[in-house]
C-alpha cells in the first residue's frame, strides 16, 4: 500500500453522486476536522458513499491508512448493512476504521444499556430478545413498574423509541395504553397494548431486540451529551429535549414543540465535572471490560447521552445512560476537532511507527 509521508486519512459520509463529485475538504460540515488534521501534517480526503458504488469506494479506501466514518444506522430507509460489510473488508486489508462496525455492534446499540446496567449509569433495564419473551414479560412489568420506554436495538433520531403508559386495567394485551414515539412531530396515541406490541414485532429482525427502561421523570431537566475522544471526555452538550414529552397545545410542529439548542461546553466546564470523573475513572474502564474493547479499538469520537436520575438523599444528581452514539456523532464541541486530529495522529503512530 502506498503511504504518504504523514499518513493518509479518508473522511467518509453518505451522499449522492453530485455530492461525491463536488466534495472538497472545505465545503462540508466536517471542514474543522479537515483543518485540524492538516495542521498536524495529516493528509485527509473526503469520500462520499452510497450503496450503489460500494465497490468504487472500497477501491478508494484500501489506499488510505485510516478511515473516519460518519454514517447514521438508519437514514431515509437506508441502513449500514452494505457499508459495514465493506468497512470490515477494508479493515482486514490494513487501514484502521473508526468506528469499526464490530465495535459499533458492541457499543452503539441499545443492547449495551442492558449489558452495562450494573454500572453506575444503569437502571431497571430489561431485554427482550424474542417476540415470545416480549409478550410474556412486558405487560405485567408495565402494570407493576409504571411508565416504560422501549427502544429498538439500532436506530437514530428517535426511530423505534417509545414511551408507554398504561391507563386502564387489568394487565394484558387488552389494557388501554398511551404511547408516544420519540420522533419529532409525534402525537400521543391511545390503543390496546396488544396492538402496540404487534407494531413493535418489526424490531425483532436478525440481531434485533427491544430494550425496556423506566421513564425518567426528570426528562424536562434536559439531556447531557458527554462527548468522548476514545476514553477521554472532550466536551459536553446540554439540551432541553422534547422527545417523549407530550406536545404543547400549539401542536407538534409549533416552535414550542421544538427542542432547545444544544449548548456546548468544554470538558473543563464546572457543572459537569462529577460526570466527567465518573466517565473517565469508573464507567469507561468498567464498560471496556464488560464489552471486551481495548483502548486502541475505541471510536475516535463518540458520545454517551445521559438523563438526570433521582437525586440522592444529599441532593446531588445521579445520571442514567440513555444511549451511546457511535456511528455518526455530529455536531461536536469546538474543542473536539483538535482532539480528533490528535487521536488520529496517535493511531497512525501506533499502526505505522515509521510515520
Amino acid at each position: 500500500m502506498a503511504k504518504t509521508e504523514t499518513g493518509k486519512i479518508a473522511v467518509l459520509w453518505r451522499g449522492d453522486h453530485k455530492a461525491r463529485k463536488s466534495a472538497t475538504p472545505e465545503n462540508n460540515r466536517f471542514y474543522r476536522v479537515f483543518e485540524e488534521l492538516k495542521a498536524l501534517g495529516i493528509h485527509a480526503e473526503p469520500v462520499v458513499y452510497s450503496d450503489d458504488i460500494v465497490d468504487d469506494v472500497y477501491e478508494q479506501l484500501v489506499n488510505f491508512d485510516g478511515v473516519l466514518v460518519w454514517v447514521d444506522p438508519i437514514h431515509e430507509g437506508q441502513t449500514r448493512v452494505v457499508l459495514d460489510a465493506m468497512l470490515r473488508e477494508v479493515a482486514s486489508r490494513g487501514p484502521w476504521v473508526s468506528a469499526h462496525p464490530d465495535v459499533i455492534l458492541k457499543m452503539g446499540v441499545k443492547e449495551v444499556l442492558h449489558r452495562t446496567k450494573h454500572l453506575g449509569w444503569g437502571t431497571d433495564t430489561h431485554l427482550y430478545s424474542t417476540k415470545s419473551a416480549f409478550w410474556a414479560e412486558f405487560p405485567s412489568r408495565l402494570e407493576s413498574a409504571g411508565p416504560r420506554v422501549l427502544k429498538q436495538n439500532r436506530g437514530n433520531s428517535g426511530q423505534g423509541v417509545w414511551k408507554i403508559e398504561q391507563i386502564s386495567r387489568p394487565a394484558g394485551d387488552g389494557a388501554l395504553v398511551r404511547v408516544l414515539h420519540a420522533r419529532r412531530g409525534s402525537l400521543s396515541q391511545e390503543m390496546a397494548l396488544g396492538d402496540f406490541m404487534t407494531r413493535c414485532e418489526a424490531y425483532f429482525t436478525p440481531g434485533g431486540c427491544i430494550v425496556d427502561q423506566p421513564f425518567q421523570p426528570r426528562l424536562p431537566d434536559g439531556m447531557i451529551r458527554c462527548y468522548m475522544g476514545a476514553d477521554k471526555v472532550v466536551g459536553f452538550g446540554h439540551q432541553f429535549i422534547k422527545a417523549l414529552m407530550p406536545p404543547p397545545p400549539e401542536g407538534p410542529d409549533s416552535d414550542a414543540a421544538q427542542p432547545g439548542p444544544r449548548i456546548m461546553h468544554p470538558a473543563s466546564a464546572e457543572p459537569f465535572q462529577a460526570l466527567r470523573a465518573k466517565m473517565e475513572n469508573e464507567w469507561m474502564p468498567q464498560m471496556m471490560d464488560v464489552l471486551n474493547i481495548d483502548s486502541d479499538s475505541l471510536p475516535i469520537i463518540w458520545d454517551a447521552d445521559f438523563l438526570y436520575g433521582p437525586r440522592t438523599e444529599a441532593g446531588t444528581d445521579t445520571f442514567v445512560l440513555c444511549e451511546i452514539n457511535v456511528s455518526s456523532v455530529f455536531a461536536i464541541p469546538d474543542q473536539a476537532p483538535a482532539a480528533i486530529a490528535r487521536l488520529v495522529k496517535d493511531r497512525l503512530r501506533a499502526k505505522f511507527p515509521s510515520k
